[in-house]
């Protein structure tokens, strides 16, 4: 039990981190769709991207994510033909499991875990930038292909995350955490570009502080799209939908009050009551004070 807000964050974020055991599972399932992918496409490369590969993953929440380099001659000109190809080839190798499309991805569900969900993000070499990342096109959701680069913005986030002491990519999971336990329909990815992007003005990094301050300033700017750092990508967009978009904003209006709240009651040095609020902000999932 945490008694100041600092070792609460500490404690929660903790909590957060996947465990060992899921991490084997899925590095298990990601080997085996390798092989079929060899076999299949004679990819020539294939790497962990997404929250588990950088470091950002919520245990219990977080699928994960590999790109798979497929030879330019055995993709399709229309990209959902690929991933329709690459599903098939699947489903041919993995029967009795759950496959479907999701683009960019083809979406692999071994088992109800979150870990066993893998995503398979078929891709395409292009070329590297200056600084030697490997950019690639991978599908998009009208059959064309659009520019990635997961090298690029993993470094983008690494960079910033070493000049404040990692506390970078834990900020990134507090606020996965808000959106997975609320079911707030954001963009995970989004998230943690915007959030980098905050960061990357800052000297240091106060969880509760920080916190609010992401919410205040994504209720303002109302979710906008966002453009990419590393000018590799078009605009990353924070919602699937204009729906979603809605319903993310309802979520953070309330994220927000209660946040400035807690803040409040911290500052009336009322830690008990700010436990309280930082408690509803994370769906009850926030230690107790004690």
């Amino acid at each position: 039990m945490a008694r100041t807000i600092d070792e609460g964050f500490r404690e929660f974020h903790g909590a957060l981190l996947p465990t060992h055991g899921g991490s084997q599972a899925a590095k298990s399932y990601g080997s085996a769709i390798k092989t079929c992918l060899e076999d299949n496409f004679e990819i020539t490369r294939f790497f962990r991207t997404g929250s588990f590969g950088n470091g950002t993953s919520i245990r219990d929440y977080s699928d994960v994510d590999y790109f798979a380099c497929i030879p330019r001659e055995n993709l399709e000109q229309n990209s959902f033909t690929t991933l329709q190809e690459v599903r098939k080839a699947l489903i041919e190798r993995f029967q009795d499991v759950k496959i479907s499309i999701r683009p960019p991805a083809v979406k692999v569900c071994f088992g109800t875990d979150a870990s066993a969900s893998i995503e398979i993000v078929p891709a395409d070499f292009i070329e590297r930038d200056k600084n030697g990342n490997h950019i690639y096109k991978i599908a998009n959701s009208d059959g064309g292909w659009g520019r990635s680069s997961p090298d690029a913005h993993n470094n983008y986030v690494d960079e910033v995350d070493r000049k404040l002491g990692g506390e970078v990519k834990r900020l990134v999971r507090l606020l996965k955490a808000w959106k997975y336990y609320h079911k707030v329909p954001i963009c995970s990815f989004y998230l943690e570009i915007y959030i980098t992007k905050y960061a990357s003005q800052k000297a240091s990094i106060v969880y509760s502080k920080d916190v609010k301050n992401i919410f205040s300033l994504l209720l303002h700017n109302q979710l906008a799209a966002l453009r990419d750092p590393e000018s590799i990508a078009g605009p990353i967009s924070p919602c699937s939908s204009e729906a979603q978009r809605s319903d993310a904003l309802l979520r953070l209006k309330t994220a927000l009050e209660r946040a400035q709240k807690a803040q409040e009651s911290e500052a009336a040095d009322n830690i008990k009551e700010a436990f309280k609020y930082w408690n509803l902000v994370f769906a009850k999932k926030f230690p107790e004070y004690g």
